[in-house]
């Protein structure tokens, strides 16, 4: 999949810098900032829930807000998540693609990189940018460059089960804050024959090996394209995953597993890593649990993505685009739009939605902790060749120190494709 991905992006590429080259002049507007708003613009989103007339409903009232400061017409399309990739490169090379889209972490790199988004910053002087989260900002950012608006985060971090933890004589109130806390609970949950921790190693490396990384105080690679998965703090990662695994406080299929429900489910573990779109299924499984803030070792980190609306370059109303960002993603809307699909909101006052739903409003408190992943144009190709590595050190095939280095290598081959 990322093999062909990558080869459409480079085909794209070229289509879109001669699209690009030929729709100059044909483009409606003024320039950044000089108030000649107007025409219309085609916006790209998709369903976030599963009520579309809700969500034609909450567009309509966006759309409006946007129409009281700008006479602009906006033609709002949802498209499927599936092929998501293919459809907006293919569309933008043909230059019939949209005027704003949704985007994610591991896109916005690729899409920056390749000169296909507008750089935001010189629109982005009357926005109130300090009420956006921090860690909500990192993802919108390629090479100092501000390329996207983000509306919405998530927060993983682990859900324990009460009667679990009353099991190993430990107190609900007290929850592991550090490694060392959380070893000693895994400990003593082992020794009463729960497992500690759901590890699903043949899933994402955003929710195995990435949070203990960057608690370790790491980092995978550098928008400099430094290679930093296997220094110190990278082998410490490396190696408490491997220690959880030698010791039993995850369970035995791990090195593959995409999910422990039935463990969990079945009142057997003592964590899970969960999120707010968790929350649901975490209910209907009828246990009692309580959520701890995210585990810290050097820092405090966990991993949650974030959702963001870009233009590409080759818009033919880049302004009226840019501006529609910027109310699409005010606290007004953010909390229309969060309040229909139930995301944290990405800004800071936005946040009030939650404030009588006991589990959202303490996740939403941990997106100040949450890392959007690896924000490199290969974050997304470099996954299987760690994961890969991950994997032969936790079948015994590889010590931590080795398979880091093995990763590092898979890294920088990666980067010599570029």
């Amino acid at each position: 999949m990322q093999k062909k991905l990558t080869f459409l992006l480079v085909l794209v590429m070229g289509l879109f810098l001669m699209a690009a080259c030929s729709s100059k002049d044909e483009k409606a507007g003024g320039k950044a900032g000089d108030g000649e708003v107007s025409g219309e613009i085609t916006v790209w989103v998709h369903p976030y829930t599963g009520d579309a007339d809700a969500e034609k409903k909450m567009w309509d009232e966006i759309v409006a807000s946007y129409k009281e400061k700008f006479d602009v017409d906006v033609k709002i399309e949802t498209i499927p998540w599936a092929n998501r990739d293919q459809k907006v490169l293919t569309a933008l090379a043909a230059n019939n693609g949209p005027d704003v889209f949704y985007a994610i972490p591991d896109q916005m790199p690729q899409y920056a990189d390749e000169g296909m988004l507008l750089e935001l910053d010189p629109y982005l002087k009357d926005n109130d940018m300090d009420d956006f989260v921090d860690t909500a900002l990192l993802s919108t950012k390629w090479k100092d460059k501000t390329y996207g608006l983000p509306i919405l985060q998530e927060a993983y971090t682990l859900f324990y089960n009460k009667e679990v933890i009353k099991a190993i004589g430990e107190d609900p109130e007290k929850l592991p804050a550090t490694w060392d806390e959380f070893s000693d609970w895994a400990k003593k949950a082992k020794d009463k024959g729960f497992y500690a921790l759901s590890y699903q190693g043949g899933g994402s490396m955003n929710g195995t090996l990435y949070p203990f990384l960057w608690q370790a105080g790491g980092e995978v690679i550098t928008q400099d394209d430094e290679v930093k998965i296997n220094n110190e703090a990278g082998v410490e990662a490396f190696e408490f995953i491997n220690n959880m695994y030698k010791k039993g406080w995850i369970p035995e299929d791990s090195v593959t597993a995409m999910e422990h429900d039935a463990l969990w489910n079945g009142g057997k573990m003592l964590a899970v890593q969960g999120s707010g779109i968790s929350l649901t299924n975490l209910q209907k499984s009828g246990l009692d649990f309580v959520i701890a803030p995210p585990l810290k070792n050097k820092e405090q980190a966990t991993y949650g993505t974030t959702g963001m609306f870009v233009v590409p370059s080759n818009s033919d109303n880049p302004d009226a685009a840019a501006e529609f960002i910027k109310v699409v993603t005010n606290a007004e809307n953010q909390r229309k739009f969060n309040t229909l699909t139930q995301y944290i909101p990405a800004r800071e006052s936005a946040k009030d939605i939650f404030d009588d739903q006991k589990y959202l409003s303490q996740l939403s408190e941990y997106t100040q902790y949450a890392q959007p992943g690896v924000i490199h144009p290969i974050g997304r190709s470099i996954m299987p060749g760690i994961q890969a590595e991950v994997q032969t050190m936790m079948a015994g095939e590889k010590t931590p120190e080795e398979a880091a280095d093995a990763a590092a290598e898979a890294i920088k081959a990666e980067l010599a494709k570029q």
